[in-house]
């Protein structure tokens, strides 16, 4: 296995840890890392690259940036450099037929679920929302559909009460990079065989802003797991009545207490916080952010903006 070729691609942050790891054994050549083109960010819209490719860039790597996996010019790219494997890390794009048949050993992805739970784009986020209490990363034999080809290898790691989307990003990150490290000799060498995925097929889609929005109908325990899970963006959030229009408040830290009564409504707000009769218990919101303003504890929240206990979300 001396001298492997691989062709590395990935866009997210996700993915430098795998990245690095591959860059750092000798018995790896890392011939191009394949990433996402420098998309507009902040308020001068500037161009800014992911990080993937400033990664690649710091460890003096060639960097391909293909408008979409499909552009002729780059896959004649990728054929003339001859991959003998293709590593891909939340790259953001489903690779073309064409691309999984040009290495000799096939294309291998770093997925972090327990497929097949969560495929998709968000395993990460929809694990924590759902109220799992394990997840993992798995190594998979890429074929055209979505998450769907063979596993090679699995690693599990629990999903602590106290986890929000940020740390378990970061844990499953270093996890998949050590896993696949342990994936690649034995899959190359014969040792380690594909296995088809079990039928309890689960989805983790694309996180959207509404998916933020706190429904009060929901037991509370529920709304916390989609705060922890959906941090830092799109937040949870309702919002508070006002005119001309509502006002978003950003939830940023909360706790389960038990209450009953209609749900959306505020039970009691003080300096021990603003408590929320949710589905079933309430919610004690200990940190928030009104639109516009800046994040903060309930206390210097309500010295500014004090509310009635009869209000309603």
């Amino acid at each position: 296995m001396n001298g492997l070729k691989i062709i590395f691609m990935g866009t997210a942050e996700l993915s430098c840890a795998s990245l690095e790891k591959l860059a750092g054994e000798p018995q790896f050549e890392v011939a191009a890392v394949v990433t996402q083109p420098d998309k507009p960010s902040g308020r001068e819209l500037k161009l800014q690259p992911s990080p993937v490719k400033l990664l690649a860039q710091k460890l003096s790597l060639p960097v391909l940036q293909p408008p979409k996996a499909r552009d002729e010019l780059f896959i004649s790219k990728l054929r003339a450099a001859r991959p003998d494997l293709i590593i891909v890390a939340a790259y953001g794009h489903i690779l073309p037929q064409v691309i999984l048949d040009l290495p000799k050993f096939g294309c291998l992805n770093v997925h972090t679920s327990l497929l097949p739970k969560y495929r998709g784009a968000a395993p990460i986020q929809w694990a924590i929302a759902n109220g799992e209490t394990e997840t993992g990363v798995t190594i998979m034999k890429m074929d055209a559909g979505m998450d769907t080809g063979d596993i090679l290898t699995q690693k599990r790691t629990p999903i602590s009460p106290q986890d929000d989307s940020a740390s378990l990003h970061q844990r499953l990150a270093q996890l998949g990079a050590e896993l696949l490290m342990e994936t690649i000799p034995g899959y190359v060498a014969g040792r380690i065989s594909p296995t088809p995925q079990p039928e309890n097929i689960s989805y983790a889609p694309k996180i959207k802003k509404e998916d933020g929005q706190i429904d009060w109908k929901l037991p509370a325990q529920n709304i916390l797991n989609r705060l922890r899970a959906f941090m830092p963006w799109p937040g949870a959030f309702t919002f508070l009545p006002g005119k001309p229009k509502p006002q978003l408040l950003k939830i940023w830290k909360a706790e389960v207490t038990e209450a009953a009564g209609t749900a959306g409504e505020v039970l009691s707000a003080d300096e021990n916080g603003i408590v929320v009769t949710c589905g079933q218990n309430a919610l004690r919101i200990l940190e928030l952010q009104r639109e516009g303003g800046r994040r903060m504890n309930a206390r210097d929240f309500l010295a500014g903006h004090p509310l009635q206990a009869d209000l309603k979300f």
